[in-house]
This record gives structure tokens, C-alpha cells and sequence, in this order.
């Protein structure tokens, strides 16, 4: 299956900052004809989604909801209109390595949630979900922001913002440690040990006051380079999920992600030894230089 990873940074709080669509932007996107205030649908909805082609999986939050509709963007902007039918499968998942499964209902879908799903093509119709996934973490804080309860938003979100401008000034920031997480060739999974590296540097920037997480992608030398920085913005923005899903850090102490592609290499590329070294992901631990020099002071 084909998977298009629009997520980086898609907790709920983050998500919602994604402009939702009116109603017309999602019929004109999925193929639905609207008549007056109605909505109908050419043909009858499968109820058998097992014969239909494979579609491409997405990553992204629920930026609107129409009936049976959902709007996926991703963190490049890009929006897809997707179906939920009787048969899709919508699940969440609150252990570490996807345990504690519980079904939910359509009616949980909230915008602002990230979500990873699955589709089947409709002909010429769209998209169908098989298969809806979600961190249970995650639905609490979108229940939490949809019944307006979550008072931390505005202040999650500003602190969002402010940290987008300040990619481009890494130099007023002092690197406090560096953990590097690999992958294999033309992958973007995680091994069992890169989680465990990403968890513990989780742990040690929370030990860490004021710190900072910035991460970056890199690639080997083998594709071209259009290839090469979409896979190293895959693995990226995978391993700023991970931390964020699974290893408890907040998406405002998260820098903008990046992917440098073949760029910065660690080791030689002529050698298969440098090249498994070139494919990784460095995580920053990082501090303002102004707030650690007052820090430094006391």
C-alpha cells in the first residue's frame, strides 16, 4: 500500500490549526453532486469494501466533517476527502505497541484528530476508508477541545507559532545532545531499538529545562534527490510522531521538522558501512542560548 505521510506534527491541539473546508469545498473535492440543500450520491455505497482496489493510506488530521465525510490535511497543506462507510473499521489503539484496541464509532472522528487510514478506491467516486486508526491520547484531547474545556489550547497554539520562526535562528540556540536513529534502505519504520533511543532522549530533554527538540531527516546517496527528500521528510516527520505519540513530549516544544535529503553526510557514501550511516534521523536536544546563559548564572 501506498502511504501518504501529511502528518509531522499532528497531535490534536497542533491539528486544529488547520483551516476547515465549507461544506461546497467538500463536495466539489469528493465527487458528490449537491442539489439545492441536499447531498446525493451516484450509485449505492458498497457494503463489501474487500473487492475493491487498494488505495493509498494517508496520515493527517480531521480538518472537516460532512455526513459520511472526512477531510484529511497533512502538514504540507494538502487535503483529501475521504468516506466512511458501515464497513470501515475505526479503532484506537493507548499501549505502546498498539495494545489496548478499542472499536469506535463515526461519531468519534472529531476535527482535530489525527488519524492514520486506510482506503479502498470507489471507481471514479473517491476514496473509502477500510481502516481508521487513532491514538486513544490523542481522542481524549480532541473530545477535551471540541467540548471547549482544554484551556491550554490558546496557549499550545501560540507557542506553536512562535517556535515556526525560529528554525531559521538555530544558531541562538545551544545543542545539548544529539541521538541518531537509523533506518534501513528506502524505509521510514522504526526499529525496536530506534524507539527505545527516542524514549530515552525524550527523557533526558524532559530532565532538561527549557529544552527544545528539533529534528531532522537525512538519506544516503542512492535515488535522486526529488526521491531523497520526501524520504528523509518521511522519517523525519516519523520519528516527531513517535516522540509525541509514544514518548510523551508536548508538539510545542517541538521545532518545525526538516529533511536535508543526501545533505550533511555522517560517513562516506561510497561504502556500504557509511551509506547505513547516512540513513538516519538526528534528534536535537536543544536550549535558547539567552534563556541557558541566565540558567548558567544563577
Amino acid at each position: 500500500m501506498n502511504k501518504i505521510s501529511t502528518s509531522a506534527a499532528a497531535l490534536a491541539a497542533v491539528g486544529l490549526l488547520a483551516t476547515p473546508a465549507s461544506a461546497q469545498e467538500l463536495d466539489a473535492q469528493s465527487g458528490y453532486e449537491a442539489q439545492a440543500n441536499d447531498i446525493t450520491v451516484t450509485g449505492t455505497m458498497p457494503g463489501d469494501l474487500s473487492e475493491l482496489p487498494e488505495g493509498p493510506e494517508f496520515e493527517g488530521v480531521i480538518s472537516a466533517r460532512k455526513d459520511d465525510r472526512i477531510q484529511v490535511t497533512g502538514m504540507d497543506g494538502t487535503r483529501t476527502v475521504i468516506t466512511i462507510s458501515p464497513a470501515t473499521e475505526i479503532r484506537s489503539s493507548g499501549g505502546f505497541l498498539g495494545l489496548d484496541k478499542d472499536a469506535l464509532t463515526e461519531a468519534d472522528l472529531l476535527n482535530g484528530l489525527p488519524v492514520d487510514v486506510e482506503t479502498v478506491q470507489w471507481a471514479d467516486r473517491g476514496l473509502i476508508a477500510t481502516k481508521v486508526s487513532v491514538k486513544s491520547r490523542d481522542l481524549k484531547t480532541a473530545r477535551m477541545i471540541h467540548a471547549g474545556t482544554d484551556q491550554r489550547f490558546a496557549a499550545n497554539e501560540a507557542a506553536t507559532e512562535a517556535l515556526r520562526g525560529r528554525v531559521a535562528n538555530i544558531d541562538e540556540y545551544n545543542i545539548k545532545g544529539t541521538t541518531n536513529v537509523y533506518f534501513d534502505t528506502a524505509r521510514y519504520n522504526l526499529s525496536q531499538e530506534a524507539r527505545y533511543e527516542l524514549c530515552r532522549t525524550a527523557q533526558q530533554a524532559q530532565a532538561t529545562d527549557n529544552a527544545l527538540l528539533l529534528v531532522v531527516g537525512y538519506t544516503d546517496s542512492v535515488g535522486d534527490y526529488e526521491y531523497n527528500q520526501e524520504l528523509s521528510e518521511k522519517r523525519a516527520t516519523r520519528v516527531v510522531n513517535f516522540l509525541q505519540q509514544e514518548c510523551g513530549w508536548k508538539p510545542y516544544r517541538m521545532m518545525v521538522p526538516t529533511g536535508m535529503a543526501e545533505a550533511d553526510p555522517a560517513a562516506d557514501n561510497s561504502t556500504e558501512q557509511g551509506k547505513a550511516q547516512n540513513r538516519r534521523v538526528a534528534v536535537n536536544i536543544l536550549v535558547s542560548k539567552s534563556v541557558d546563559g541566565m540558567a548558567s548564572g544563577l
